[in-house]
Parts: C-alpha cells; structure tokens; sequence
C-alpha cells in the first residue's frame, strides 16, 4: 500500500493515538475490519501482537510520524467534527513546536475486552430475585395477621351478642369539636384583599431599598435581593413597580450587568425583562 492510509485506516491510527497509541482491537470502536488492520500493518503504520485471546495493536514510530504531520487528513464524513478539531490541534502544535506524542501523553488505563466467552457468562447469569423472599415473608405474616384478626372479630362479636339483648343500635357518640371556626353572617361574602396602589408599591419598593444598602443611597441592589425583602408580595405586583420605575421615575434607575458572565441562575430569574431585554440592578437617588 502507498504511505497514505484510507480515510477509514487514518481513523483507526487517531483512535489508537486517543488511547495512547496501543489498545487491545476489541476495545476499539468503531471496529476494526481486517482489511483495514492488514493495509496498516504492510504499510508499517502499525503492529500486531497475540495478548491472550485478544490482539493488540500498536502505532509504530513511522505511524506516530505520519499521524503528527498529517493531523488535516481527511477522515469518514460521519467523523467531521474530529476532523475539525485535529486541524485546530495541529495548527496549535505547529505554533508551539510540540510534538505530537507529547501532546498524547502516557497511555491511560484500558477497560477489559469484550470476548464472547464474557458475552456468554453475562447472557447466561440469572436475573437476580431481590426481596422476593421477604416479600413472600411479608405476605406470609400479612395474611396471618388478617386471619388473627378476622377471628378476633368474630369471636368479640359472638361475646357481645351472648350479653346484649336484641335491639335497635345505639346512635353513635356526636363528636367533640376543636378549635373554633369563624362564621360569615347570612348575605354577607368576604372580600379579597384589595390590590396595592402605584404609590404604595412604590413606597414599599424604597423601603426594601434602603433596607438592603443601610439607609444608603446611589448604591447598586441586585434584584434577587430585592425579591427576597419583597418576599410577601407577588412578583407580578414588584413588577409592576420596576415597570413604573422604568416608565420615567427620575429617581430611580434600573440597570444591567456590564458582564453577563457574572450572572447566575438566581439573578437570571430575578431579572425584570419587561421587553425581552433583562434588569438586574436597581439604584434609588437622593
């Protein structure tokens, strides 16, 4: 074979340099077809040794050698966006003169073969019967349990019936109430609790407002924090507030993070977005 391996072999290399550049073939995926592993091999990209039942493959220096200076070759179009990240890779190393192997660095540990024997052991083991004997125990005492009491019940019943005369049966004790219940006089309904007016909600807004920063003003409050003094009124009713804040209030502004980074999911789902366009800080002037 010519020194430049198929799209399907060049992926095979990359997969073996992904775990160091040796692995036994059955750990590999996608799987190793014989032909490929053959060309590989002649090509003397690669070498092949007996380990147990299992082959290992291994990349040799000329394999190491044409993968680093080879890291845009094209690969199965399935695999696009490996192709693209070794290019960035190999752009990289370029820059900096580091090798390849380098990069790789020692290999890692390697997960156990999958070999028909294991396949065979784990198809064949039993389903594991976990709490069917103590749920047939429970049963077991269950059912002893309803038949003691089944014949404690008939023989109190026959007892009773052997002292009382026949007669009608005694009305049952009325029950004790407890605590008291608040009664509503006949046409009259209770009403709902009236909603705040713009100034109140205001008021209250300030009020939280200069609880968080110590009697300051000018100072940045996030609006988490706001919400949370604000804990006994609904959102929309806060909204509301930061909404005629923002119409044209002269002394209050609402602004955003310069860093969107800095958010968390706290501040994003306090955040005031009236628009679709987010508030996070409120600053109350003098």
């Amino acid at each position: 074979m010519s020194d430049s391996p198929t799209p399907q072999q060049a992926l095979m290399l990359w997969c073996l340099l992904g775990r160091g550049g040796t692995a036994l073939q059955g750990t590999l995926v996608p799987e190793v077809k014989p032909a490929d592993r053959t060309a590989l091999v002649a090509g003397g990209h690669l070498t092949v040794e007996k380990q147990a039942r299992a082959l290992r493959l291994t990349v040799t220096d000329k394999g190491w050698n044409w993968a680093g200076t080879h890291m845009d070759v094209a690969l199965p179009p399935a695999f696009r966006v490996l192709q693209d990240w070794l290019r960035r890779i190999g752009a990289d190393l370029a820059a900096s003169g580091r090798p390849l192997a380098d990069f790789v660095g020692p290999v890692p540990d390697e997960p156990p073969p999958e070999t028909p024997t294991t396949r065979k052991k784990a198809a064949e083991a039993p389903p594991k019967a976990e709490g069917s004997k103590a749920a047939k125990g429970a049963k077991t005492a269950d059912g002893n349990e309803r038949t003691a009491r089944t014949e404690k019940a008939v023989s109190s019943r026959k007892k009773g019936g052997a002292k009382k005369s026949a007669g009608p049966p005694e009305a049952p004790a009325p029950r004790k109430r407890t605590g008291s219940r608040k009664t509503v006089p006949l046409g009259k309904t209770t009403s709902p609790t009236p909603p705040l007016s713009p100034e109140h909600i205001r008021t209250r807004i300030e009020a939280a407002y200069l609880a968080l920063t110590g009697g300051e003003r000018a100072k940045a409050v996030r609006l988490s924090a706001l919400r949370a003094e604000l804990a006994d009124l609904d959102r929309a009713t806060v909204d509301a507030g930061l909404a005629a804040i923002l119409k044209g209030d002269r002394t209050a502004r609402l602004s955003q993070f310069s860093d969107p980074r800095s958010l968390d999911d706290a501040e994003r789902e306090a955040a005031f977005s009236p628009a679709g366009e987010p508030f996070h800080i409120l600053r109350i002037q003098s």
